[in-house]
């Protein structure tokens, strides 16, 4: 479905100026964006992916990963066509690396309501926007959220965090939660590997934690791209700056996409990451695309608060009540309930 999109300029010569991601394309008439979802009809910016959902799943809330938002609970995990990163490791390049083609996105349509009556069907407890980039559907997003909001659910978005802070300030009233992709602190790979930059990605990290947005960051490691001590130890220090309080999630490359050639990380990197994030002060941090996903404890007395197990989760009724520590009654940062 073609709808006019949101956050966008009109320039001379029908160009228009799309102001939703951080790229800030400058469209020619009948051209699109580098989403490739986002194009110029006779000087008017119109998005092609409201309403086509390309992926819709039941998750548990742990897979996207979020370990300090609602644990034990599901999401309505939903997705539309395209993405603004050309990520060459990417593991959804099926349905990220697609472009309109005859002025239609693949996937079914749902209207917001039908989304949110989904949600509520399933008895998740929140709509999480994934698998591909929710800035390059922004507006199907938002639309399903602020319903969402009206229904007590809550919503999140799974991001590579290379939107503008307009986009941002827009979606803040109505986004719970954000788990953001910090791939690199190299302006070099995020150029060469995914057609992006870093400073827009550290940008959105800040802002979203100045709008009370409960942040988490996932880092997928890379064998020789972004495995060594000094950029894991860049990654752990800016975290640790902004918040210790952020949940910092080390993600086992694996080969897919163009990446093929690169073997699978060791686990044993993965332990030794974590190791510097914890010198860095980051009180919690997780392994991820491993056997054992680790339990949260806490970073005062170091007790088993939430016990994991695969997607499977052990909770104390009582620390999703109040969530503090049983044993110091330290307050434990997240969104519990």
């Amino acid at each position: 479905m073609r709808k006019e999109a949101v956050l966008w300029d009109s320039r001379a010569g029908r160009v228009v100026h799309c102001r939703l991601c951080a790229h800030g394309c400058k469209i020619l008439p009948d051209s699109f964006g580098i989403c490739g979802v986002r194009g110029n009809v006779d000087g008017v910016l119109y998005t092609y992916a409201y309403g086509k959902i390309i992926a819709s799943h039941v998750d548990p809330i742990q897979k996207k990963p979020f370990y300090h938002f609602l644990p034990g609970t599901t999401a309505y995990s939903i997705a539309a066509a395209g993405c603004n990163f050309k990520c060459s490791f990417c593991q959804n390049w099926k349905i990220s690396q697609v472009v309109v083609e005859l002025g239609e996105l693949p996937g079914k349509t749902a209207s917001p309501e039908q989304v949110v009556s989904e949600a509520i069907k399933n008895k998740c407890r929140s709509i999480s926007y994934t698998y591909t980039e929710p800035t390059v559907f922004f507006e199907y997003a938002h639309d399903i959220s602020v319903i969402a909001k009206e229904n007590g659910l809550k919503n999140s978005f799974v991001t590579n965090g290379f939107m503008s802070p307009d986009a941002i300030d827009t979606i803040s009233p109505y986004l719970d939660a954000a788990n953001i992709d910090l791939k690199f602190f190299n302006d070099g790979s995020y150029k060469k590997i995914c057609n992006g930059r870093l400073e827009p990605v550290l940008a959105s990290i800040r802002r979203m934690k100045e709008k009370g947005i409960w942040v988490e960051v996932t880092t997928l490691i890379i064998p020789g791209v972004n495995d060594s001590d000094k950029e894991l130890g860049e990654i752990t220090d800016f975290l640790s700056e902004i918040g210790k309080e952020i949940p910092w999630h080390i993600s086992r490359f694996h080969p897919d996409h163009k990446l093929t050639e690169m073997g699978v990380i060791p686990v044993k990197t993965l332990k030794h990451a974590a190791e510097i994030g914890k010198k860095a002060g980051l009180k919690y941090v997780y392994l991820g695309n491993v056997h054992d996903p680790g339990d949260t404890v806490c970073s005062s007395c170091g007790a088993a608060l939430i016990e994991r197990s695969g997607f499977k989760t052990r909770i104390p009724p009582e620390f999703l009540k109040n969530g503090k520590c049983a044993l110091c009654r330290a307050r434990i940062e997240g969104v519990w309930a």
